[in-house]
């Protein structure tokens, strides 16, 4: 399910719909996963809620279990996850980086998808930053978030808040 409470203008919720269930296939997570765009302010809210940080952030993943598998749904299919994307970063990462907001929707729920999938690219030694790379050249997405997170110096460039 997809549920804009906050538009991105280039991007329509089928649409949405129909990136999730490819990247879902293609990063081979299995069951239902749940997708929230929203606010700065609601982002800041869940980042403190659940992480203990008071601000916002680009994208939160919320696992449905061990390694994002395993729970059942309401309608007795698996449920993998939610992930809550802030519309109001993507979009201005996106006017940085060159591409459309949808692009970079798209990018932050592929991320998403990847922590529900149980990956960890703080402590993965580059693993899951070698899967998303793949997967967005698949998915014929731009620059991955991992790789412009992440330059030669090791300092962080993503905006994560503001």
């Amino acid at each position: 399910m997809v549920i804009f409470q906050k538009r991105v203008p280039d991007l329509t919720k089928l649409a949405l719909e129909r990136f999730v269930a490819r990247a879902r296939q293609a990063a081979g997570l299995k069951g239902i996963v749940d997708i929230l765009v929203t606010s700065n302010s609601e982002m800041k809210s869940l980042n403190r809620r659940f992480r203990g940080k008071d601000r916002e952030t680009d994208v939160l993943s919320f696992p449905a279990g061990e390694g994002g598998q395993g729970k059942q749904s309401g309608v007795g299919k698996e449920f993998a996850g939610e992930i809550a994307i802030s519309a109001e970063i993507a979009a201005e990462n996106a006017r940085e980086l060159g591409h459309s907001a949808g692009e970079e929707v798209k990018i932050l729920v592929l991320h998403g998808l990847l922590h529900l999938r149980g990956y960890d690219h703080e402590r993965d030694h580059g693993q899951m930053l070698r899967r998303e790379s793949h997967l967005r050249a698949r998915l014929r997405l731009p620059s991955g978030l991992i790789e412009r997170s992440q330059p030669p110096n090791g300092r962080a460039r993503r905006k994560q808040t503001r």
